[in-house]
């Protein structure tokens, strides 16, 4: 076996037991990302000299005997909105494109300390603004299995990372959708923990009432590892919940789903998604059946009606006052003009893309006199009684199957020019993020055209490591997905 196609647990054995070495694993991902990212497109900044000399560390760790961690020497990849000390940190906008930050994030402190080397930065839409990943100032990134469909997104250059073998593990950020809508176009798994699991420092900002940091990888083990290493309280983050986390690796020794309870989605038309996905969501609800859980439909009828719109309302208003900071002077592009408010007006104007700009805008507006005893007000009621709505359904079940997205990875170009077609296939991911529950997509295997098929399994919140477990069982049934040398576009036709 290649190291590319090993997963995170065994890159890290096998470089404990000296059966290649630290650097032997970092240079093979970088020798993939010099090999396919010309098609892929997936990273920003490549960090191969920082790359080596920190896998020299853990290599000289382990020669005296030394412990590194439990990623020692892993190969991994983080979205360009995660902090990085010396190493230049984007967001895929213009109006950073030069900021290199002075501090790590929390989970990159965390990731250095358990003995992973980060090799990347990677793609994303602009401040994770989007479900393609082709809204970027360095262009789309293309998914790995058909270069002639979208990775999804926003944390489309990590998901595209894993599925293209750069690396067995990488860090997203998920508001919406931002990291399980990715996973589940580009064939692997990837998880949303819950609110308040993972610590938010250091993560340039969508949406803080929203925003989670995410692991992408390639099996289930490998998200319950990257989890044992990032989920622990931050004082630096108020939100991140100091509670003693269980072991997330551990969940994955139930060999059955005898005596839990899974509720399977209803209430959704099967010509309303694509008809792939519609069959895997079947299929996933008769392999938990056949491993003796007790399946039944339940429907959700205020998290999928207003779901969406719940979302855009307080997601927008949040990223109106998040990404006011970004006015030219501190830090960042500067334009200048004749007065303060010209400075301003031309800084944000040439440095925020399109979607950017309308989504502050809308955001705004909903902030204003009037549209927000309209609108904002309510959307805060109506996700208060989404969770009501999510609190009754898990004190009946363990764990909830729905689909990720209702199409399958869609060719490029199709929707960038519609928003609200754009934004309607959020509807299976974005309740989740509202109730700040934890939810993982699933990779359910491969059509006759090597299309991802997926499911998104979802639990209570704090849930975390029993959802971990119960996908593990249905993993082990479906199998692992590999590691995808980036398909031509004449192969696909």
């Amino acid at each position: 076996m290649e190291i590319y196609e090993m997963t995170a647990s065994e890159t890290a054995e096998g470089i404990k037991a000296g059966r290649f070495s630290a650097v032997e694993a970092a240079r093979c991902g970088l020798s993939r990302i010099a090999k396919f990212d010309g098609e892929v497109n997936a990273c920003v900044t490549v960090t191969e000299e920082h790359a080596i000399a920190t896998a020299r560390r853990v290599d000289g760790m382990i020669a005296r005997g030394e412990d590194p961690g439990p990623l020692a020497g892993v190969p991994y990849i983080a979205k360009d909105n995660f902090c990085t000390k010396g190493i230049r940190t984007t967001c895929s906008s213009r109006i950073l494109e030069n900021w290199i930050p002075t501090y790590n994030a929390s989970a990159i402190n965390f990731m250095n300390g358990a003995g992973a080397v980060l090799i990347a930065k990677s793609n994303l839409d602009e401040f994770a603004m989007g479900s393609s990943t082709e809204n970027s100032i360095i262009g789309p990134t293309k998914n790995p299995r058909d270069l002639g469909r979208v990775p999804g997104g926003s944390s489309g250059g990590s998901a595209a990372s894993v599925a293209a073998g750069y690396v067995p593990l990488a860090l997203g950020s998920d508001t919406g959708g931002s990291v399980r809508q990715p996973a589940a176009f580009c064939g692997i798994q990837g998880m949303k923990p819950s609110y308040g699991e993972v610590s938010r420092f250091g993560i340039v900002a969508y949406a803080s009432a929203l925003d989670q940091v995410s692991p992408l990888a390639r099996t289930v083990g490998d998200l319950a590892m990257a989890l044992n290493v990032i989920a622990r309280p931050d004082p630096n983050d108020t939100t991140c919940d100091a509670y003693d986390r269980p072991d997330f690796a551990a969940s994955l020794a139930m060999r059955d789903l005898r005596g839990k309870r899974i509720g399977v989605f209803a209430g959704f038309e099967a010509e309303q998604m694509d008809a792939e996905l519609y069959g895997a969501l079947t299929k996933a609800a008769a392999l938990c059946e056949a491993a003796g859980a007790t399946v039944e439909p339940i429907d959700l009828p205020i998290a999928v009606k207003y779901g969406v719109a719940t979302y855009y309302v307080t997601a927008l208003a949040d990223a109106s006052s998040k990404l006011g900071c970004f006015d030219g002077i501190r830090y960042g592009t500067h334009i200048d003009g004749p007065t303060l408010t010209d400075m301003y007006a031309n800084t944000r104007t040439a440095s925020f893309s399109e979607e950017v700009r309308r989504r502050i805008i809308l955001g705004t507006c909903l902030l204003t006199e009037g549209f927000y005893q309209n609108y904002y007000g309510p959307a805060l009621k109506v996700r208060t009684k989404m969770a009501m709505e999510f609190e009754e359904l898990f004190s009946r079940i363990d764990a909830y199957l729905l689909p990720t997205s209702p199409s399958m990875p869609y060719p490029m170009g199709t929707k960038e020019t519609d928003p609200t077609r754009l934004y309607l296939g959020d509807i299976f991911t974005v309740p989740i993020s509202l109730g700040g529950l934890p939810g993982i997509n699933i990779c359910m295997g491969f059509t006759p055209d090597d299309l991802p098929l997926s499911v998104q399994l979802v639990g209570p919140r704090y849930g975390d490591a029993s959802l971990l477990g119960i996908a593990g069982v249905i993993e082990r049934v479906v199998g692992r997905p590999g590691a995808a040398a980036p398909r031509k576009l004449e192969e696909v036709r």
